[in-house]
């Protein structure tokens, strides 16, 4: 099959590496000129993604694929097209359609007849259906379910294991026909490679849903869940330190029978997906009310957990306090939605002189970021780890001079590694 992916990012390249492993001719369409001429000179645009390098350096070279900015070169002609374009959102998470709303422009542009569309970027339910179906037709001259098919397939990866994951996950399909479910099962089947999966009760593969809408649904729901879960276990962890127990045995205690699945609380819900496809479901269901009260109660633990410093430590005013971790979360060099803009603000409204700290990123980029870096060893008040870095487990009280708490927002230490230092974490008195 010729393929065509639509957006190189760290979704979006390596399903097009993926979809090229399984022999296929794949063109990448991205606006990032830099991007492009990376990806044709066979080496990875950005870090961290497992065996994406050592793929791009065996399938370039072999003519299995290439990236371009022109969709005049990628789509016409194409059996497939999967768009991975990102959906933005504003600071409440309500959706900006602006670049998919281009992309699709586009792509209507060139659209042949006899081409699946696939839309893999999660979207509000009904999108598919309401939004892109119309706008292809109207850029194309071509009528869906009879010119050409369109079907939602929600991304379900994380980035740095994209390969693995998509092994591992059955991967759901919606169309708009049963035609158009029909090829999409077809194409994912031959692009797609699946761990045996005797858990689950149809298998692992491709599973067709019945609708886009359902597609749609089962992406905001696998995530809202998650969302949701980890808001009951901050409330939990809350309630728990103001009486003297230690949340995370009660968790443990209460995970030890099937039937109770409870997250780690923590000091921030960041990321791409987690604090945002709720919100994507909230635009759909205004009145899920246990959706909203979880998505308040995950956004309002970084005040708290610099509250729980201010309680140890006393008034903050002229505090010099580093938060450990610009990432939204250990090993990722990302900062979407991360907790540490809520933390450093929290601190800078108490008057505390604050610094951030990750290994991650160089000086210039923390600065780039809005924040003034902090290299361990310098003097420092307090610390409030805000991302699970590895490294920051193997920190102590050498690393931090002069430190009088450190507050544990991700469980990653011990209080035994903190001598003479008061240690806290959220969930124990």
């Amino acid at each position: 099959m010729k393929i065509a992916v639509i957006a190189l990012g760290k979704i979006g390249l390596p399903l097009a590496v993926q979809f090229a492993s399984k022999g296929h001719e794949v063109v990448g369409v991205d606006v990032n000129e830099t991007v492009v001429a990376t990806v044709n000179d066979a080496r990875e645009p950005f870090p961290g993604e497992a065996h994406l390098q050592e793929k791009l350096s065996e399938l370039v070279p072999a003519g299995k694929l290439r990236a371009t900015t022109d969709y005049a070169d990628a789509v016409p002609g194409a059996d497939a097209v999967v768009l991975v374009v990102p959906l933005f959102v504003d600071a409440e998470a309500q959706p900006d359609f602006g670049w998919m709303d281009a992309a699709t422009a586009e792509l209507a542009r060139h659209l042949t007849p006899g081409t699946l569309v696939s839309y893999e970027t999660t979207l509000p339910v009904g999108t598919t259906r309401d939004r892109w179906k119309p706008a292809l037709e109207s850029g194309s001259g071509l009528v869906e379910g009879q010119d050409f098919h369109l079907v939602f397939s929600p991304e379900r990866v994380l980035t740095g294991r994209v390969f693995e994951d998509l092994r591992k996950y059955p991967k759901l399909v919606g169309g708009l026909t049963p035609a158009g479910a029909e090829r999409a099962v077809e194409f994912y089947t031959s692009v797609l490679d699946f761990d045996e999966r005797p858990d689950l009760p149809r298998g692992n593969g491709v599973w067709d849903l019945g609708a886009a809408e359902a597609s749609e649904l089962a992406k905001l729901a696998e995530t809202t869940y998650r969302d949701v879960n980890i808001g009951l276990a901050n409330q939990f962890a809350r309630y728990a330190s103001t009486v003297g127990i230690d949340i995370y045995q009660v968790i443990e205690a209460s995970n030890s029978q099937p039937y109770s699945h409870i997250h780690q609380p923590g000091i921030a819900v960041g990321g791409h997906c987690i604090p945002v496809y709720p919100r994507l479901y909230l635009w759909n269901d205004p009145a899920a009310t246990v959706v909203r009260a979880a998505r308040e109660a995950n956004a309002g633990m970084p005040d708290y957990t610099i509250g729980l410093l201010e309680g140890v430590y006393g008034d903050l005013e002229g505090a010099k306090v580093v938060v450990l971790g610009a990432a939204y979360r250990g090993g990722v060099k990302e900062t979407a939605f991360s907790g540490v803009f809520a933390a450093v603000e929290a601190l800078t409204s108490r008057g505390a002189v604050t610094m951030v700290h990750d290994p991650m990123y160089t000086d210039e980029e923390l600065t780039k970021l809005g924040f003034t870096p902090y290299q361990l060893g310098e003097p420092v008040d307090a610390a409030v780890v805000q991302a699970n870095h590895p490294e920051y487990a193997e920190l102590s009280s050498a690393d931090l001079p002069g430190i009088k708490v450190f507050i544990d927002g991700r469980r990653v230490s011990s209080p035994e590694k903190w001598a003479d230092v008061d240690y806290r974490v959220i969930g124990k008195a």
